[in-house]
């Protein structure tokens, strides 16, 4: 579990610096955003997946 949050991490900080810089002070804020909405959407994608081999 703890390589996905890294790896979701990772990846979050790459598409936030596409838009923030990296040292301006809200980039931590942005990053730990758009790793929220990779985790719910890494879940949502896990649940639709098992929703649709059970049918």
């Amino acid at each position: 579990m703890a390589w996905l949050f890294r790896f979701l991490s990772a990846v979050a900080a790459a598409i936030t610096s596409l838009f923030v810089a990296r040292d301006a002070l809200n980039f931590g804020i942005m990053q730990t955003l758009l790793m929220i909405t990779l985790i719910i959407g890494a879940a949502a994608i896990a649940v639709a997946w098992k929703a649709r081999r059970e049918l």
